[in-house]
């Protein structure tokens, strides 16, 4: 049991604040008053330095009810720590108080052997003092009948009366005291004067007020003032009355209970008891037991068992606008769950609905239906018996471009596509020309297909050139590119004209030899080409020439124009095109060079080097390929193991390779993953990292003390780390220094589980200074350090034997048996112990001795009787010593007795005597154990145990019978191995008797027959074959006779006749209807007969599918 701790002082001034010597530094005050529809907070501080673990905090209301149980929306309990003054602050909250709020409490504060406790009393005001004050606030009746609710004559007054004339007011306070001492007939007078309307009200509250003074004296033991019950379980409620016939009532709510399995009423004495079994929250009520006109009350309060949370809350990471739902599951169905989002608690509002509550069995999920950037945050669940928390990310809708418009140039009547890719499918806009809106007509189309937008211009025309924008409705964005019209003139050209090749330089190239594509995309280069006559081209790539017309790489020809098109372009397509023109008139060259572009691989490595208590720091290595384009950055995303949902780390491009990952929560696996971006857009996800855990390093460890000291060796032991976290212990590390150094030598070459460590190899009489270090997964703790440097140098104590008490008497142990003795002792520095037997030093073949720091061991590993002797430990330290003497028996079974005769016979009595045995087996003999055995059977049978004498008495022998006896001797061990025979025998000798048998009457056994179980009548289906049976009894034996219809039945092989001890069977084989009749068995003898007969009816079997 705890040591109780003795309460602290008053506070009446400073100095005696500080020099409480309870565990509360600050208790609650005595008296606490509350306004109800108000909160209120009790507050109680706990110093915790002379503590050895962290305390325990309980709330109690009454004697035993547990608040804890009750946190909730109406109680919130909430723990804070210091560590600088390492005093824990306890807070108890009461939201909007009520009533029923008010009472006795008590919080109560354990830390392992010491506790506190500290009792105040909650009283509870109304809000409105001075209504109270005002009589006709108990006539007040709205929404009711003549007799019924609360009476409302408040309209009747004019309440600038009372601010004019406040002197007024006594009078009407004490109204009730002039009507209790008023006649009756003046009752209506005095109602009129003060405005009482409600007569039929004031005479009831009258009639209450004159019965209040009326006591019975009907309890000597009330009730409880309330009770504490955990659901499921039973509860018994007992008082004691003065009267053990009387008869009581119990109330819950006001309404009477009557017996049934769930409520037991039992009376015993003067002892009323009330049993609940299997109590519910329906039980949790008002209990009220009434003897006459006399109650008393009580309050029953059920406990929920604690429900946990099997789900945890994943985080969410969403745009504005989209839905949320987080999702927990519990241990039980129905169970009540509170949701918070910080420290605000979330209700079901029915003018909003921006959050559902949705339960489903065990699942429970909050859902928020459009996410703004008010809700970005922590979102926690709460049961009785877990807690969870999931943090949610929003950010604004951000529109990407994947795709922007190019420049076109085209030449009349030629159709040009522009054509732009944005991130949202649902996202819609508008084409602009010149800063004027294009409309759709017969020759200028516009579609959107997912996210894809498109301006098709057919028949293009001159007027058709200008700049074209894209505007994405709700977004400050905008696309523009440009259309240049190509015009043809015609020239006088002479017959031959050199073929010349005419590149476009506005396209898609970034240089006038290079051509940047997409990966995926498809890349169409048109290339002018003039000439007469008309030239050949040849396209080739490398010395490859691609002559292909149809396929994914493909070239075109048309009259004045070469296509070279690859549809869906890959990372092979890259390198280095020559498009060749030749005619008679001369040739021409052009080399390009196309460049593929994609998104880069995932990045490689991702690992987690390095945790904290709620944050982690991440490396990866760049991607082995850049997708052509140089890398901008990085996202990362992380998510809890077992979960399915990511959650993004960086909404802007990160470009370094190490990223600290913050806000995690200690204890809970993460995995990370990483994307590369470059312009073209974002890799596909690295693997994931291997899963890590945010842990943080444990405090320090607690009471490091000196447990001992010698001249080269210094034993430390401390406790464990008040804080240790997630990341557990593994083990700890003992540094030291010497005093004035500041080099730290590690004093354990591995780590030490245990808490207590002796540091060897010490310089004597130097100064040294120890500290202690916790390590675990996340690193090294703080270190704890002693106070003050420790000198090595030996302590004298002197030399001590701690006998143990089985030791200080005689040690006795069997022949054969295992002995080890341990003989504890203290002395420093190490004593020399010696053993010694009947004074003389041990043999060592014979006993084994071994000796440590703090005892001595003396082992025999199969015990001997030349073993037996005293033994004595001679402990030395220099010239100082301390003995102990330990005597040792060893015994074994004894020999038999000796010289064992029969000495005397008379009657049926013989005298045996005999002597000790010679080897008594080094133990007392504790007696013999005498056996008999006739020369006849010769079977031994014991007549006398643990029979202390050297003699005996054998009685109750036979006559005419010998007898011989044997006997054995008994000591600690038991019986001797063989027993010693009588060396002669006793006989027991006749005398005349003679035997007169009883005459035998033979008794008269013939009667007529009987039948004891007469035939019964029986109805049986044709075919099938049956008995019928009956009994008889008769002596002589009866003869039987079978008949049916009167008539014997002979020696016919259809009947069967048995006849078994009485038991009359007749079988019939398969019966058929002319069976059918009437059947009688007569059993006749001597002396007369009898006959008993049955009806056998036999029907024909129908086939019921014939029906």
């Amino acid at each position: 049991m705890p040591e109780p701790v003795p309460e602290a002082k008053p506070a009446g001034d400073e100095s005696a604040t500080t020099e409480l010597t309870g565990l509360f530094v600050e208790k609650p005050p005595d008296n606490v008053v509350a306004v109800a529809g108000s909160d209120v907070t009790i507050i109680a501080k706990v110093d915790s330095t002379t503590l050895t673990r962290k305390p325990t905090m309980k709330w109690l209301k009454g004697k035993w009810l547990d608040l804890g149980s009750k946190a909730g929306k109406h109680m919130q309990f909430k723990e804070t720590y210091d560590r600088n003054t390492k005093i824990y602050t306890y807070e108890m909250k009461i939201i909007k108080v009520v009533p029923g709020d008010a009472g006795g409490y008590r919080c109560e504060v354990t830390a392992k052997d010491k506790c506190d406790s500290s009792t105040f009393e909650v009283s509870v005001e109304s809000a409105q003092q001075e209504e109270q004050a005002d009589i006709l606030s108990a006539f007040k009746r709205a929404d009711a009948g003549e007799d019924e609710g609360d009476l409302d004559f408040s309209a009747l007054l004019k309440a600038t009366k009372k601010k004019k004339r406040p002197e007024k007011e006594e009078p009407e306070i004490d109204v009730w005291e002039l009507l209790k001492s008023a006649h009756p007939s003046e009752y209506e007078k005095i109602a009129f004067k003060y405005g009482i309307t409600d007569l039929r009200g004031m005479l009831k509250r009258l009639k209450k007020m004159k019965e209040e003074p009326k006591h019975s004296e009907a309890f000597l033991k009330r009730l409880e003032s309330c009770y504490s019950v955990e659901k499921g379980k039973k509860i018994v409620l007992t008082c004691e009355v003065v009267d053990p016939n009387v008869q009581v009532k119990w109330l819950k709510n006001g309404q009477e209970i009557k017996p049934s399995a769930k409520y037991v009423m039992e009376a015993n004495g003067n002892i009323r008891t009330l049993t609940i079994n299997k109590t519910t929250l329906a039980d949790d009520a008002a209990y009220e037991c009434v003897v006459g006109e006399d109650k008393c009350f009580t309050e029953v309060f059920v406990k929920e068992p604690p429900v946990t949370i099997t789900k945890l809350m994943d985080d969410y990471h969403v745009v504005v606008g989209e839905r949320v739902e987080f999702e927990i599951e519990v241990s039980e169905e129905g169970a009540h769950v509170m949701w918070a989002y910080e420290d605000q608690e979330l209700h079901k509002d029915k003018d909003s609905t921006k959050y559902r509550f949705k339960k489903d069995g065990k699942k429970h999920t909050l859902i928020i239906q459009e996410a703004t950037l008010e809700d970005i945050g922590m979102y926690h669940a709460w049961t009785n018996g877990g807690h969870t928390k999931g943090e949610l990310e929003v950010e604004e809708k951000e529109l990407e471009v994947l795709q922007d418009i190019a420049d076109l140039t085209v030449r009349a009547t030629d159709q040009a596509v522009f054509k732009c890719e944005v991130s949202d499918d649902k996202v819609t806009g508008k084409w602009y020309k010149d800063g004027v809106e294009v409309l759709p007509s017969d020759r200028i189309k516009m579609t959107h297909v997912g996210r894809f937008h498109r301006l098709v211009i057919n028949d293009v025309k001159p007027e058709d050139a200008g700049d074209y924008t894209f505007v994405p409705d709700g977004y400050a964005l905008s696309l523009s590119a440009k259309l240049n019209f190509l015009e043809i003139k015609i020239d006088y050209v002479p017959r031959q004209d050199p073929p010349k090749i005419h590149l476009d330089t506005t396209g898609n190239m970034v240089s006038q030899n290079t051509i940047i594509v997409v990966a995926g995309n498809k890349l169409r280069l048109d290339v002018e080409i003039t000439g007469e006559p008309a030239p050949t081209v040849v396209w080739s790539k490398g010395d490859k020439p691609i002559t292909e017309t149809e396929g994914r790489v493909r070239v075109e020809s048309r009259k004045d124009l070469s296509c070279f098109v690859i549809e869906g372009a890959e990372r092979d397509d890259e390198g280095n095109y020559t498009i060749c023109v030749t005619n008679p008139a001369g040739e021409d060259k052009a080399v390009l060079f196309v460049k593929i572009v994609d998104v880069p691989d995932p990045p490689e490595n991702v690992k987690c080097t390095s945790v904290g208590e709620d944050c982690a720091n991440i490396i990866w290595e760049p991607p082995k390929f850049d997708g052509g384009a140089p890398i901008k950055g990085y996202l990362m995303e992380r998510k809890k193991k077992g979960s399915s949902r990511w959650t993004k780390l960086n909404f802007d491009v990160y470009e370094s390779t190490t990223y600290e990952a913050k806000r995690m929560i200690e204890g809970v696996m993460y995995e990370m993953r990483v994307f590369a971006v470059n312009s073209i857009g974002l890799s596909p996800p690295s693997l994931n990292s291997k899963p890590f855990m945010p842990i943080a390093p444990t405090s320090e460890p607690t009471r490091l003390t000196v447990h001992d000291v010698t001249d080269s060796t210094c034993t430390l032991k401390w406790l464990a780390p008040e804080k240790i976290g997630a990341g557990g212990l593994d083990g700890y590390v003992i540094e030291y220094c010497k005093e004035g150094e500041t080099e730290w030598v590690v004093a354990n070459q591995e780590l030490c589980e245990r808490q207590g460590f002796a540091v060897r190899n010490l310089p004597v009489g130097e100064k040294i200074n120890f500290r202690v270090v916790a390590v675990n997964i996340a690193g090294r703790s703080p270190p704890a350090t002693l106070s003050q440097p420790v000198t090595i140098r030996e302590i004298v104590e002197h030399p001590k034997i701690r006998l143990p008490r089985e030791l200080r008497t005689k040690y006795i142990r069997r022949v054969g048996e295992k002995i080890n003795l341990t003989v504890p002792f203290q002395g420093k520095p190490r004593p020399v112990a010696t053993w010694y037997k009947d004074g003389q030093p041990i043999d060592p073949k014979m006993v084994n001795v071994r000796n440590s720091n703090v005892d001595s061991i003396l082992f025999i590993r199969s015990a001997e009787r030349e073993h037996s002797g005293k033994y004595e430990l001679v402990l030395q330290i220099e010239n100082m010593e301390d003995r102990a003497t330990i005597e040792i028996r060893i015994i074994e079974k004894p020999g038999p007795p000796v010289n064992v005769k029969v000495t005397d016979v008379w009657g049926f009595n013989a005298a045996l005597e005999w002597e000790p045995p010679k080897d008594d087996g080094n133990s007392e003999i504790t007696g013999y154990t005498i056996q008999k055995a006739d020369m006849k059977t010769k079977e031994w049978f014991t007549i006398y145990e643990h029979n202390r004498r050297t003699n005996c008495t054998a009685s109750d022998l036979i006559m005419g019978n010998e007898y011989m006896f044997r006997v054995y001797s008994e000591n600690l061990c038991g019986l001797s191995e063989e027993p010693r025979h009588s060396k002669n025998t006793a006989v027991i000798a006749k005398t005349g008797l003679v035997y007169k048998p009883n005459t035998y009457k033979e008794k008269e056994m013939t009667c007529m027959p009987k039948f004891t179980q007469p035939l019964v009548d029986r109805s049986v289906v044709a075919g099938y074959s049956t008995a019928i049976s009956c009994s008889v009894r008769g002596f002589p034996k009866p003869k039987i006779i079978w008949m049916k219809n009167k008539m014997i039945i002979g020696e016919d092989p259809k009947y069967l006749m048995q006849n078994n001890q009485g038991v009359l069977t007749l079988n019939i084989r398969k019966p058929s209807t002319f069976d059918g009749g009437k059947y009688s068995c007569m059993a006749v003898n001597e002396l007369g007969k009898d006959e008993v007969e049955c009806k056998l009816d036999v029907r024909v079997a129908t086939d019921p599918d014939k029906k």
